[in-house]
Order: C-alpha cells, then structure tokens, then sequence
C-alpha cells in the first residue's frame, strides 16, 4: 500500500503500473470528487484465464471480461478491481486508443463501480460512461505521467 491506501498488484503475470503514485493520486482525487472514504483499495492485475475463473466461481458468468470489483464495506471505498491485462490490449486494438489510454478507463470503471454506480441499463451506461471521460480527462489534465 502507499500513501494513499491504494495497492497495485499482479497475479500470474508479471505488470508493473507505469507511474503508479500519479495513477493512485488520480483515483484519490477520484474518490474525494465523487465524497467518498477511501479505506483500502487494490487492483490485481491478472490475464484472461485468471479473470475468467473469478467470474465463473464468483458471479456465475462463463465469459471474458476486463473488470472484476469486489466491495467489502458498505460506507467506504474498500474493495478489489480485478482487471485483465490481456482484455485491455484487445480493448484497445478494437477501440483503436492507446493500451495505456484503455487502462485508465478500465480502472477508472472498475473504482466507479466500487462506488455504487451501475452499467446494465443505457441510462447508468451513459452516466457511468460520462463520469469516466469527465476523470480521463482530469487525469490529463492535472496528473503527470512519464
């Protein structure tokens, strides 16, 4: 954990975050925006297989995804993003945006979700859609990355 309670983690693989205390500053600053506690978060990178098995075991879903949450507490941030690294290199050939462009947006999502925002309807979809571009940019913006 750093500064901010927040971790980055890999699982299977070997990944390293690039510029990992700005991308945890960004999400902090994520966190207060939207006024919730941070408590502890970590994001577990993983590849297809890996996350697989989790949606299988856990939510009963025999598909791949890019993003997994799990929330552990009900009135703050503490909680596991699950993100398939494999996912957001096929993400981003599919889109045609940059691979680290996909990482954020996928890990921006994965926070969203853990703070109670939904994607399974158009409505929550776009709202969920709007809140992550208004952060993307903020990350731009505001954060330096190498």
């Amino acid at each position: 954990m750093n500064e901010y309670n927040i971790a980055f983690e890999s699982e299977g693989i070997s990944f390293v975050l690039p510029n990992a205390n700005s991308i945890a500053s960004w999400l902090k600053s994520v966190i207060e925006l939207e006024k919730h506690i941070l408590s502890a978060l970590t994001y577990i990178f993983c590849d297809d297989d890996y996350l697989h098995q989790i949606n299988v075991e856990h939510l009963n879903h025999d598909n791949y995804t890019d993003v997994i949450t799990f929330q552990y507490a009900d009135n703050s941030v503490d909680g596991d993003v699950f993100i398939s690294v494999d996912r957001i290199r096929e993400n981003a050939t599919q889109y045609a945006v940059a691979e680290q462009n996909e990482l954020h947006r996928v890990m921006v999502h994965g926070l969203l979700h853990l703070m109670g925002y939904k994607d399974k309807t158009t409505d929550d979809k776009a709202l969920m859609t709007e809140k992550e571009n208004c952060y993307l940019s903020l990350l731009k913006q505001n954060f330096k990355l190498n």
